[in-house]
């Protein structure tokens, strides 16, 4: 089974919570270690592209400069590596900072099955919130704290 990450896109969005709810697969991203740019263009990592665009190049330049050009694949490689297994991390970051917040995380095999457990889950909640909460009036008094030596250095009013 899969794990996936519930973000809700804030609240001045003027969207329904549940509608707009993003769902993030956590694990390693076959696409994202093929192609990151790519990857990351279609997810809508523009600094995260840019940066990782930046330090290929840097590292294509450095090993121009030192001769170590062999080592370069391997440095790409690297970071392929990098975003394939911290693909859904770096997307739920990228929510986090856009003003998203998670809502949690659901066990299921595909995305469909996480969307209804979700929105039966939102549907539990919403009830809950709906329902008038119940006040229980007060029979007995409250105890008196004891007067008197306390066993130890300290008396701690309230615990036994």
């Amino acid at each position: 089974m899969a794990i996936h990450v519930v973000m809700e896109p804030p609240v001045s969005t003027g969207k329904n919570a549940s509608e707009g709810a993003v769902f993030v697969r956590d694990g390693f991203h076959f696409f994202g270690f093929i192609a990151p740019l790519l990857w990351m263009l279609w997810h809508r990592l523009w600094v995260m592209a840019a940066v990782t665009f930046a330090v290929t190049l840097a590292l294509g330049a450095v090993g121009e400069w030192s001769g170590l050009i062999a080592a370069v694949p391997l440095l790409s490689l690297l970071i392929s590596l990098y975003v394939g297994l911290e693909g859904g991390a770096l997307r739920v970051a990228a929510l986090r900072r856009a003003g998203w917040r998670q809502w949690g995380v659901i066990e299921a095999d595909t995305i469909e099955d996480a969307e209804l457990r979700y929105l039966y889950a939102a549907d539990d909640v919403a009830e809950e919130k709906l329902s008038a909460p119940m006040t229980i009036a007060p029979t007995a008094a409250p105890r008196q704290p004891p007067s008197g030596a306390a066993l130890g250095l300290l008396h701690y009013p309230g615990r036994n």
